[in-house]
């Protein structure tokens, strides 16, 4: 045991390297990153945000965060798949932990969320968000949005989130999760014409000018086909990157709030994320994991395989 250490997410001295906890014990941070407040010098933030409220079927995603970092001791220390590379020797990572939330008062958390990825992204150059339902997407957006200016979403979804908004009491948007992108595309955090979707599985009364390459479409089509037409549609522009885990079939992600059967397998999906590589990722979420429906972790682990694929992408950028 020369050279072990547990608990590297509270006693690690620096947000690069390995840790060596055995997988099966130890503080469940986020790839055993280290716990922080302290965002200074960091690449990446990883955060959590255990909001469902905003849901219109099955609840449970605000358990999301933690059943992710759960699952991400699965990534033990190994060179990480297909990256061949500690992740973590060039790239500089914290668990930033959770937004705190007020349960009794859901109406006044995107205005939370909105403020302290505000407050993040001032320190660092890449939030990674763990939800939490698909409504969290739109305070991120205008975080984001705020910082690098409107921006172009990669949507990896069943739905397409585009169903109208509402008004509130107080007469403001009320945005849920199946009407977070309507409002997105209101309010100019995103621009339709360079913002693809894809997986869906779903009809929805508007398209909102966004592309859509259906689930049908993602069946017949090759991964680096459709890692090329988002390449197409986004044309180099700023783009913010949201992974719905519904965008998979049921049979590889059962524990979701809205599961659509008929979508493409985790290594499909993957195999795609692998290939963007070159995409000017400014942001990403991965959201709508639900443990209470979940079997084995099946769920969470495909989750957390999405969330490491994102920090492989920038680990190999950061490293030339």
């Amino acid at each position: 045991m020369s050279g072990k250490s547990i608990d590297h997410a509270f006693t690690a001295t620096e947000n690069r390297g390995a840790a060596s906890d055995p997988t099966h014990a130890g503080a469940l941070s986020f790839m055993r990153r280290r716990f922080s407040k302290d965002v200074s010098g960091t690449d990446v933030t990883v955060w959590g945000v255990p909001f469902d409220s905003a849901v219109s079927n099955r609840p449970g995603a605000r358990f999301g965060p933690q059943a992710l970092r759960r699952a991400s001791v699965i990534f033990d220390n190994d060179p990480q798949y297909p990256f061949e590379r500690d992740l973590f020797e060039a790239l500089a990572v914290v668990d930033y932990g959770d937004c705190l939330l007020d349960y009794r008062l859901p109406e006044t958390a995107h205005a939370k969320i909105r403020a302290e990825a505000t407050e993040i992204l001032r320190e660092i150059g890449f939030l990674l968000t763990l939800g939490g339902d698909h409504s969290i997407t739109y305070p991120l957006l205008q975080a984001h949005a705020e910082r690098h200016g409107r921006l172009s979403l990669v949507q990896f979804d069943a739905h397409q989130d585009t169903w109208p908004v509402a008004a509130a009491a107080d007469g403001s948007p009320r945005v849920d999760h199946g009407s977070f992108v309507k409002q997105a595309v209101e309010d100019g955090l995103i621009d339709a014409a360079t913002s693809i979707q894809v997986g869906i599985r779903t009809h929805a009364p508007d398209t909102c000018g966004i592309e859509i390459i259906s689930g049908e479409a993602v069946e017949e089509m090759k991964s680096a086909e459709i890692a090329a037409k988002i390449y197409e549609r986004t044309g180099g522009t700023n783009v913010y990157l949201t992974f719905d885990i519904d965008c998979l079939d049921v049979a590889f992600a059962p524990g979701t709030g809205t599961p659509v059967a008929g979508g493409p397998s985790s290594a499909k999906m993957l195999a795609v994320l692998r290939h963007l590589k070159n995409l000017q990722l400014v942001g990403a979420d991965v959201v709508e994991v639900s443990p209470p429906y979940d079997h084995a972790d099946v769920t969470a682990i495909a989750g957390s395989t999405v969330a490491m694929y994102v920090l492989g992408i920038l680990a190999e950028k950061k490293a030339g």
